[in-house]
């Protein structure tokens, strides 16, 4: 009887960040520390991992020491959409280090509520129907694509919508609305990278090509047509790293354990035989690749 795959039998060796390198830092669900040259690019940066009982019951609220403690430099802050558990802790985040954040109109709605001031908010959003949003931010050059979310929820996207009015903070989980959703294009020392947040594309508006490492979320990617083979046709990917396998509520003390049905097997099966020779893997918790 063949042994399910498990996400750790994919884990990309660790290997040590010198001058000039890039690493990666996975920082559970879609969350990534990229760094540079001294600069630090975080992308969905999700935490603090509330309890099933906090999102069910109560209003949610940054742990501002864990975020302090784990995040504790950052230029800027990239959200992929503003579910809270990509964006609980963007503006804990971005109030301690100073950091911009990119998002929609929902996450600069979001960061105005908790008191960040304009000159942090970058809006990707209202330009987006007229061309791609770039930036530069140190050593990093930034693209927003528009993308979509994945309907896994009985078909549906879970709590869709925009966040236009949340002056009461903290929110209860409901009211983190997914608003619109982007996917990231980041070019820096020569390579280009790509965080997909939801396992869901808009591919056929996008021209990004030849992609050194894909960031790709797991979870949902069963119930959208044909994931694997549209994310490598649209990506060319070198490498995929995939994220949001990890069961998000649980603390990022505990051991890491995969949400169910998450079908690792059978999709890097598919990513392999649409993309032949890409390497696909996992990072354990607070785990690091260098490029």
């Amino acid at each position: 009887m063949k042994t399910a795959m498990r996400p750790e039998d994919l884990y990309f060796a660790a290997a040590p960040f010198g001058a000039g390198q890039i690493r990666i830092t996975w920082l559970g669900t879609a969350g990534f520390a990229i760094e540079h040259d001294g600069h630090v690019l975080l992308i969905d940066p999700y935490l603090t991992r509330a309890s099933l009982t906090r999102c069910l019951w109560a209003p949610l609220a940054s742990d501002e020491r864990l975020v302090r403690r784990l995040a504790p430099k950052a230029d800027a802050v990239l959200l992929s959409h503003t579910h809270f558990d990509h964006a609980l802790d963007a503006p804990a985040i971005a109030r301690q280090t100073g950091a911009r954040v990119f998002g929609s109109r929902s996450a600069l709605h979001l960061c105005r509520a908790h008191g960040l001031p304009e000159s942090q908010l970058v809006d990707v959003e209202s330009g987006a129907s007229g061309g791609t949003p770039e930036a530069e931010v140190g050593p990093f050059r930034l693209r927003f694509w528009p993308s979509a979310h994945s309907a896994f929820l009985l078909g549906r996207v879970p709590f869709p919508g925009d966040i236009a009015d949340c002056a009461d903070v903290p929110m209860r989980t409901s009211n983190y609305r997914c608003g619109a959703v982007f996917g990231a294009e980041i070019e820096v020392a020569g390579r280009r990278l790509f965080h997909v947040g939801s396992a869901e594309l808009v591919e056929s508006g996008w021209r990004v090509a030849d992609v050194d490492l894909v960031l790709a979320c797991v979870a949902g990617w069963t119930t959208t047509d044909r994931y694997p083979e549209r994310l490598a046709r649209a990506l060319s990917p070198g490498a995929v790293l995939l994220h949001h396998w990890d069961n998000f509520l649980r603390s990022i003390s505990d051991e890491v354990r995969a949400l169910p049905a998450m079908r690792m097997a059978a999709l890097v099966d598919r990513l392999g035989a649409a993309a032949p020779g890409v390497r696909v893997g996992t990072l354990p918790l607070l785990g690091s690749v260098t490029l």
